[in-house]
């Protein structure tokens, strides 16, 4: 029996909240002094807060279409991601950024606590985040653990969705070209997508052909991944979504589905599902799991 994507989406985030909560812990890990109690409140509050753990799975997804042994230290990688995925929304949302009082339909970081508790609570992610891939309990050989850390790094820094973001601050009121909008978004929202479907590669010992591939199939799906929330952005209510809807236009911020219409961005999002499946198609039967998230990224209303 077949289970549906929904399902397995589902079970998945399980697991990477459960480790989530066992790594934000009170307790110190060997080399930390202390976790300051309402910092770690915050964290807490940005990562624990439901979600759909996308990029985590896809960590799992990829790993397992390589038969990957060790699912903890898979886990432990696709919790680190989501850390750092987490640490770029509590950091987005200040009032510097995008301003948002609403994420997932909870108070945001720093509105549940100050700006001040929400940068060092994305400041602390992020850290923990490479201490998480590094750490012995995270038994990958050190090569692959250094490919990890080098790659996420790449994918969440200045190259990456840092620079994304700086991108995106700076495109408020200005008229981008369709390229320029694509880089934006490649770096913002792709380059942790990437990474999620490399990094499996990585964990299961795919070759440098295969973890390409799957850095393509990454790459197709971030940008439908973004084309589809600005759709959204378009077309659902902030009740929907559990944030705010209608920023983008109302900052003057330039995205596709708003330069070229609803209609338009649908026909992209169905062009860029059959690519991702093209991109699978040496995977076989085996890549099924990754067709249907290719499918539901194009498809999702929320």
């Amino acid at each position: 029996m077949t289970l549906p994507f929904e399902v397995k989406l589902a079970a998945g985030a399980d697991l990477v909240e459960k480790t989530l909560r066992d790594l934000l812990e009170p307790r110190p890990l060997e080399g930390e002094l202390h976790r300051p109690e309402r910092l770690l409140k915050a964290m807490r509050h940005g990562v624990l807060n439901g979600g759909k753990r996308l990029r985590p799975f896809l960590v799992l997804e990829t790993a397992a279409l390589f038969d990957a042994t060790d699912n903890m230290a898979a886990l432990r990688v696709a919790a680190a991601l989501e850390c750092v995925h987490c640490y770029s929304l509590v950091h987005d949302d200040l009032p510097a950024m995008d301003d948002d009082d609403l994420r997932r339909g909870q108070p945001t970081v720093h509105r549940a606590f100050d700006e001040a508790a929400a940068i060092l609570a994305g400041d602390s992610l992020l850290t923990y985040a490479f201490d998480i891939v590094s750490a012995p309990e995270t038994t990958l050989p050190a090569e692959a653990k250094l490919i990890l850390v080098n790659r996420l790094a790449r994918a969440s820094g200045i190259g990456g969705m840092a620079g994304g973001q700086a991108l995106d601050l700076a495109a408020e009121g200005v008229q981008l070209r369709e390229d320029e909008i694509l880089r934006l978004q490649a770096m913002k929202t792709g380059a942790l997508i990437r990474f999620a479907c490399e990094a499996g590669a990585v964990i299961g010992g795919a070759s440098r052909a295969e973890t390409e591939r799957l850095g393509e199939f990454g790459a197709a799906i971030g940008l439908a991944f973004q084309l589809a929330d600005d759709l959204l952005d378009l077309t659902a209510s902030s009740e929907a979504l559990g944030k705010a809807t209608g920023k983008d236009a109302a900052a003057g911020k330039a995205t596709l589905a708003g330069l070229h219409g609803i209609d338009w961005t649908r026909q992209q999002l169905r062009g860029l599902v059959a690519q991702a499946n093209e991109i699978l198609d040496p995977f076989g039967e085996r890549a099924e799991t990754l067709r249907q998230a290719a499918q539901f990224v194009a498809e999702r209303e929320k």
